[in-house]
């Protein structure tokens, strides 16, 4: 079983100073009164009640948080800002039957809010519009061009869904124009809120919600209750059944996944109630984009989780808006035709194998020009190329911050237009959105903005060298602190014989994993790499084996080119090895494999 090596409390865990991937390795800290509580009124094992405490769950939230119900957790539509107004104005849309388009953004999240409410009008016998920017042509978010168009072609009411809180300059044209707009969206606002008819964000400004932490798809979900409830006030459901919202929970799950959402409180619940409705594999876009992926679901035996959400059904999703044409998802998403789907999920696995490979060239060009700069000083690393796509830069962006633990900006320079498009994304402690916004009001970019972990931004490539000296002396002190801190926190301890199929499965009472519920980190010691392989993808295998001789499968993705991927080829002498347990399910088995998150050589940690 599990335990702490004798390296629990202040400092490096098994001595680790310095891994191989720079960071210092430590146990996850827990009070270890809450962790006792834990034991005595649940009857926790140590492993579960330590994971618990650690993640700031009490005694008292204990079984909410193991067992989250949308009804102990749903929040009141009315504590957020203009719901109330939000509902009076779709229901009234639907009785008078005006036209009406959902405006989305591009991505998952766009794509699941903008379904779920084409499916909730569609049940309520009305039709509701979509309407999806173009990346390449239009940017993000509405435009005064996009609204004129609406307008021109009918529209009476537009609902924007993930965008649309800062869209000032749109929503003043949309009011001169006389169209209604209602907003619905969950990023971070600054200043005066634009001029809509409803304006529902819970980071908006004195939005008492306290639902911050939201994707736009639960925002969404949470509008839809509204709705039914506006509507039940009516009398509509006399002669009309309700619909049944907890059968699009799967729509809910999947955006809230997709968008890196912190699942705790209400959002926990919503996404793991989403999944589990999401196993039925009823939604035919999602059951035809399963089997376009090549997963067969006839046998009812594959459950969605965390990872099929967020690695399977998303970047496929995601695939029409970065490369291909930005309605696909959404399309898929809201079909009720099977046929339709399977044509529309197909286009889209075929969009994601062409992102692949545009990200793969991207990517080798971006790590060549960085490479040397990651070894210096330098606190943030930026790299631009003509030609790189704007629909990739911020994959490529997180693969980069990923391997060299600082924040990364990755452009993609238009020399025809003259224009680049770039995108960021930053680690703990270095607030990238911030200093791109201060680049924008130093007139550094044509547009930026951005939340602390990632960032978008716009300019002209004669500014490129001026925009990353900035960044250079914004980010400086920032990124000094936080390399002192970049630590890796880990759960427990293990032996290679003590990791096994119980302890994945008992650790599975915690899914699902994602930000504010980090999924458990293991530490093994002195293992022996006895077999190593590098395999398609950049991915290594590996069998390690520990002083005992027992064995374990393990894998580390993307790490070919890495320090611990060449040390796992190697295989000179011992290792401690750091990650998570996974199932391991091929040719029959029911065991588990190793994912490697990081390695430390005993003899230099």
């Amino acid at each position: 079983m599990p335990d702490d090596g004798g390296h629990s409390g202040f400092g490096a865990l098994l001595g680790v100073e310095r891994s191989l991937s720079g960071r210092s390795w430590r146990s996850r800290p827990a009070d270890e009164a809450v962790v006792q509580a834990h034991r005595r009124r649940t009857g926790l094992s140590e492993l579960l009640a330590r994971a618990l405490a650690s993640r700031s769950i009490g005694e008292a939230e204990a079984a909410a948080f193991l067992e989250p119900t949308l009804k102990a957790l749903f929040p009141d539509p009315s504590c957020f800002m203009d719901m109330d107004r939000a509902a009076e104005i779709l229901v009234d849309a639907v009785q008078a039957d005006r036209p009406a388009v959902v405006f989305a953004d591009y991505d998952v999240d766009g794509a699941t809010s903008a379904a779920l409410l084409v499916r909730w009008f569609r049940a309520m016998g009305a039709e509701l519009s979509v309407y999806v920017p173009d990346r390449m042509t239009e940017g993000y978010g509405p435009s005064p061009a996009a609204f004129r168009r609406l307008k021109a072609d009918g529209a009476e009411l537009v609902v924007t869904v993930d965008c649309g809180a800062a869209a000032h300059d749109a929503l003043e044209a949309a009011s001169e124009l006389g169209l209604e707009v209602v907003v619905i969206d969950h990023h971070l606002m600054r200043g005066d809120p634009p001029p809509a008819a409803a304006l529902v964000n819970p980071n908006r400004p004195g939005c008492g919600s306290g639902q911050g932490h939201l994707a736009a798809a639960g925002v969404t979900f949470v509008l839809l209750a509204a709705l039914n409830r506006e509507a039940r006030r009516r009398g509509m459901f006399t002669a009309r059944k309700e619909p049944d919202l907890r059968a699009w929970l799967d729509l809910a799950a999947l955006g809230a996944v997709c968008d890196v959402t912190a699942l705790t409180g209400f959002n926990r619940a919503l996404a793991t109630q989403g999944l589990r409705v999401m196993s039925g594999w009823r939604n035919p876009g999602l059951r035809a984009l399963m089997r376009a992926a090549g997963i067969s679901i006839d046998g009812g035996e594959v459950r969605a989780d965390v990872f099929r959400a967020g690695f399977v059904l998303g970047p496929r999703i995601n695939a029409g808006g970065r490369i291909g044409r930005s309605d696909l998802g959404a399309r898929l998403l809201s079909t009720d035709d099977p046929e339709e789907a399977r044509l529309l999920a197909e286009e889209l696995d075929a969009l994601n194998v062409s992102r692949k490979e545009v990200e793969r060239a991207v990517m080798e060009e971006a790590a060549r020009q960085v490479e040397r700069e990651a070894a210096s000083a330098s606190p943030v690393l930026v790299a631009a190329g003509e030609g790189w796509h704007p629909g990739v830069v911020g994959i490529v962006a997180g693969r980069l911050r990923e391997r060299f633990r600082k924040p990364v900006v990755v452009i993609g320079l238009d020399p025809i237009a003259g224009v680049g498009k770039g995108s960021g994304r930053s680690q703990p402690g270095v607030n990238l959105g911030r200093a791109i916004q201060a680049a924008f009001d130093a007139g550094l970019l044509l547009a930026g903005g951005g939340h602390a972990m990632a960032a978008g931004l716009t300019l002209r490539p004669d500014q490129l060298q001026p925009f990353t000296a900035f960044l250079h002396n914004r980010l400086g002190e920032e990124q000094g602190r936080a390399a002192l801190l970049d630590a890796l926190e880990v759960d427990s301890v293990i032996t290679a014989g003590g990791a096994h199929r119980d302890l994945w499965t008992e650790l599975q009472r915690l899914a699902p994993f994602g930000p504010g519920n980090p999924e458990p980190i293991f530490a093994a010691a002195d293992v022996r790499v006895e077999h190593a392989q590098a395999v398609r993808g950049g991915h290594v295998r590996a069998t390690l084996a520990d002083s005992t001789g027992r064995r374990l499968r393990a894998v580390a993705w993307r790490s070919e080119e890495t320090p611990v991927g060449q040390r796992l080829l190697a295989r000179d002498g011992g290792l401690h090895v750091a990650g998570r347990l996974k199932p391991d399910d091929w040719q029959g088995r029911s065991g588990v494999e190793f994912e490697i998150e990081d390695a430390a050589d005993p003899r230099r940690s």
